[in-house]
């Protein structure tokens, strides 16, 4: 990050500490405040934005999202970035927060996004029109998760299968060694 980037942000944040600047509208729940998105649509937006929040911050950043938009098949220049970023940050502090990540799915479903690089992010991470594929991934990742709890169980019942093979071959050749025994009688 550039020195004065760095110094843009500490000014930002000197400015709201000092109540010079209000922070960004705050949201008690995304849930509550993007309506025309189901819950299970939300949950997916999260998922693709904690994907490319690698940091863990809570906010996509300059340099995740540009590597969100390689990623995507859609590189961006850094002043196009910056463009992006500018579009939905509503309190100005250079980053994505998941609720303006929202904004940007939001837009697009009003007809209101203008700038590319979004329209890219709107169409790709369009969880309303994977429909039952999303549905089906969701119970697929939920029956994994299950499998995943039961591995004890599948590796137990494994043994038990292996045993139980192993005890009818035993039983199969003690009956050929016999019927050859009474064959020689």
């Amino acid at each position: 990050m550039a020195d004065s980037e760095l110094s843009q942000k500490l000014s930002r944040q000197q400015q709201r500490n000092d109540g010079d600047v209000m922070p960004a509208k705050v949201s008690q729940s995304v849930y509550a405040e993007f309506k025309e998105f189901s819950i299970q649509e939300i949950k997916e937006y999260r998922k693709t934005f904690l994907k490319y929040d690698e940091d863990k911050s809570g906010f996509i950043d300059l340099m995740e999202l540009k590597r969100m938009m390689e990623k995507l098949g859609e590189p961006q220049t850094h002043l196009g970035l910056k463009t992006m970023i500018k579009e939905v940050d509503e309190d100005n502090d250079g980053e994505i927060s998941f609720r303006e990540f929202m904004l940007i799915f939001k837009y697009a479903r009003d007809g209101t996004l203008e700038i590319e690089g979004l329209k890219k992010i709107a169409a790709v991470c369009d969880v309303s029109s994977e429909g039952v594929g999303g549905a089906k991934s969701f119970f697929e990742s939920r029956i994994n998760e299950q499998s995943k709890g039961a591995k004890f169980e599948a590796e137990i019942r494994e043994e038990q299968e292996k045993k139980k093979k192993e005890g009818e071959e035993a039983a199969e050749r003690k009956k050929a060694f016999k019927d050859k025994a009474s064959m020689w009688k």
